[in-house]
């Protein structure tokens, strides 16, 4: 057995419920590019990588460097799929995977990743 566990991923009532908010709302928030979702499992359900969301002072929230690199990536012709799997590879000049980054903060050191797969 692995012992290293994939995280589960979410749909989009959980996200809702971690959020509190509407469904719509958090559709609004795929819309608006503040999360990528892409369609996993038997049913090909929307599914949204639990590391998109953080904890601040208690409240959960998208994390909000998410939304500039979404909109680098699609500017580079990454498609949602493409996108969520680019964020989730080890990337060799970072590191770390582009979404550990995100979260640690490190958005200037993946936006320039980005720019570089654009040229």
């Amino acid at each position: 057995m692995n012992s290293i566990q994939e995280p589960q991923w979410l749909s989009i009532p959980e996200v809702a419920d971690l959020l509190s908010l509407r469904q719509r709302d958090v559709r609004s928030l795929l819309a608006e590019k503040k999360l990528v979702a892409v369609r996993r499992g038997s049913n090909k359900a929307l599914s949204i990588h639990p590391d998109q969301i953080v904890v601040n002072e208690g409240v959960a929230q998208p994390l909000k460097s998410l939304r500039g690199t979404l909109i680098a990536l699609s500017d580079a012709g990454f498609s949602d799929d493409e996108a969520m799997d680019w964020l989730l590879r080890d990337e060799p000049e970072l590191g770390k995977t582009p979404l550990e980054c995100l979260r640690t903060g490190n958005v200037h050191a993946v936006r320039r990743v980005i720019t570089g797969l654009i040229f």
